[in-house]
């Protein structure tokens, strides 16, 4: 389904050390198999930071779409850092005079004073977390990685359940760490574990957002890299479990999940 609906929120964009939109009237577009993305009206974004570039592009459903450089002094350029959708269809007239701003491409985006990493926040996404006593082995070949009676489901809107391990569970000379992290805005920066020559077949949140602690430093398996029986049942990943990104900023690292104080740089004159 493709709809829009009001943030209710105070959103801010900063790019370049200043705050290039703010706005009580953001409208969050959902797309299927997107993330959430917030549209701000033209007269909430600062004078003079967009300039409209030739790229035009075409929307399946939202039609036209013109694209910005986002410019602030001559040190800060984003090119194709924002779009518009120009010549909207009757179903999407709410879109009209809104411009959206590419999340990787800005240095942050706000509601209020608190950053929000990622993507912007779906106020209808819900995670729950349950205790479990359900007997959970992982294996890889013929070696035993994790064993437990003391699992945690964790299930999250719109995913199959993912089921965490208490480390003690774990055989941890099976566990090499990787480079790899990524973000998740409701759970934090999870960290990836090979075992033996499966790549990133496990996960963890190691320092988990208060709101879902209860996962920190457990870890996850991917039942599709390695098998993963609950109750003697093999289970396998689910097909419509993945989402189209649309700009977020993955791969943070420590220092960008640093959460700003409050306060900040001004408006551009004339925004």
């Amino acid at each position: 389904m493709l709809y829009v609906e009001r943030l209710r929120r105070r959103m801010r964009v900063l790019f370049g050390g200043v705050w290039v939109a703010e706005s009580e009237d953001v409208l969050l577009l959902f797309e299927p198999a997107r993330y959430p993305v917030a549209y701000f009206p033209e007269s909430d974004i600062s004078a003079h930071v967009l300039e409209r570039t030739e790229k035009i592009t075409q929307h399946p459903d939202l039609g036209s779409t013109s694209w910005y450089t986002v410019r602030v002094g001559e040190q800060h350029v984003a090119a194709r850092g924002a779009w518009q959708h120009t010549k909207l269809p009757a179903h999407a007239t709410e879109l009209q005079g809104r411009l959206a701003f590419a999340w990787r491409a800005m240095d942050a985006f706000y509601e209020e004073d608190e950053r929000i990493l990622g993507h912007a926040a779906d106020p209808y996404h819900r995670i729950d977390i349950r205790q479990s006593s359900r007997h959970l082995v992982v294996r890889y070949n013929d070696r035993v990685v994790a064993d437990t009676r003391h699992p945690l489901g964790l299930y999250e809107s719109g995913f199959a359940p993912r089921w965490y391990v208490p480390r003690d569970d774990i055989h941890e000379s099976s566990l090499t760490a990787v480079k790899l992290q990524t973000f998740c805005p409701y759970k934090g920066l999870c960290s990836y574990y090979s075992i033996g020559d499966a790549r990133q077949a496990a996960w963890s949140y190691t320092d988990a957002y208060p709101e879902v602690r209860r996962i920190a430093n457990l870890v996850s398996f991917e039942p599709d890299i390695v098998s993963v029986f609950l109750d003697d049942v093999q289970l396998h990943l689910e097909p419509g479990q993945t989402v189209v990104p649309h700009g977020p900023d993955r791969n943070l690292d420590v220092a960008e999940l640093e959460r700003a104080p409050g306060g900040g740089p001004e408006m551009i004159a004339g925004g």
